[in-house]
């Protein structure tokens, strides 16, 4: 089996796209796509085990991938990735800033570190990324850079380190595509909204046992599929999103666009799109299918 991606065949090939957070999740269904069409992907992570596993399954399925792990939120480490991946492979084309991770808990219990933590993580280390590649490579010749938000727009209450970093995330898109787009560089977001990947399995307690009922706050009464996102991802990359730049574009079924006081109706013809062959569904939500 290999991807079904709803893009032409070696739309990407020739090219060479970071993907952060590669190992798993929604990072992993995009390099996959990518992978699949044709780009050379480049996979960078903390955990090598997790990278490792991500580029030998795109080796099975007959597409290109390497892997680097890296802290991205040591300065020094990603100059020096950067400079390496443009050593051993050429010009980078694209990146994709997907690299991120929260915890839930109330504003009042977060402490300083635990805070600058998940800053440090979901919008320093991806300000790092983009800054390099632009800086070492794509000043140079064009690019595309997508960043990873999340649905933060009316707040992120239970995780408000995630909202602040995610919201300064949604301004530096914008800002970036205006000072880069000189040298032919577009910058763009996709912000999800509840999307069924690995990373639901990674909560405990409360927060876990809503997992299963946030269905019923989505207006398409279902949870999206990392494929949908990737979709997104990949056609902000591609030429098709030639002249799109500073946007944001959100993936959670118009979650995010009402209130609790306009009751949610019965679904109806609501169709998802998976079209990753190797999808995970978490272990939370099985049984709610």
């Amino acid at each position: 089996m290999v991807y079904d991606s709803i893009f032409k065949a070696r739309l990407f090939a020739g090219q060479t796209i970071i993907v952060t957070g590669g190992g798993s999740g929604i990072g992993r269904c995009t390099a996959h796509e990518l992978a699949a069409l044709g780009a050379r992907v480049l996979l960078v992570g903390r955990k090598a085990e997790k990278l490792q596993q991500v580029a030998g399954e795109i080796a099975e399925d007959g597409g290109l991938a390497d892997w680097r792990a890296c802290d991205i939120r040591d300065e020094d480490a990603v100059k020096a990735l950067v400079a390496q991946l443009i050593e051993r492979f050429g010009p980078i084309h694209g990146l994709v800033n997907n690299a991120g991770g929260q915890y839930p808990a109330p504003l009042a219990s977060i402490n300083q570190k635990g805070f600058e933590t998940v800053l440090r993580t979901n919008l320093v280390g991806g300000f790092l990324m983009a800054r390099e590649v632009f800086n070492q490579s794509m000043s140079q010749h064009g690019g595309s850079i997508v960043n990873m938000l999340a649905d933060m727009w009316g707040g992120m209450p239970g995780m408000g380190h995630s909202g602040a970093a995610r919201s300064g995330m949604d301004n530096f898109t914008k800002t970036a595509a205006y000072e880069w787009g000189h040298a032919g560089v577009r910058v763009n977001a996709v912000a999800p909204g509840w999307i069924a990947s690995s990373g639901m399995d990674t909560y405990e307690g409360a927060f876990k046992a809503v997992i299963p009922t946030l269905r019923e706050h989505v207006p398409l009464k279902r949870i999206g599929t990392e494929s949908e996102v990737s979709a997104a991802i990949v056609f902000l990359l591609s030429p098709g999103a030639a002249f799109i730049s500073g946007s944001t574009l959100r993936i959670d079924g118009a979650a995010s666009l009402g209130s609790r006081a306009w009751p949610l109706s019965k679904a109806r013809n609501s169709a998802s799109y998976n079209g990753f062959h190797r999808a995970y569904l978490p272990d939370v939500l099985k049984g709610e299918e």
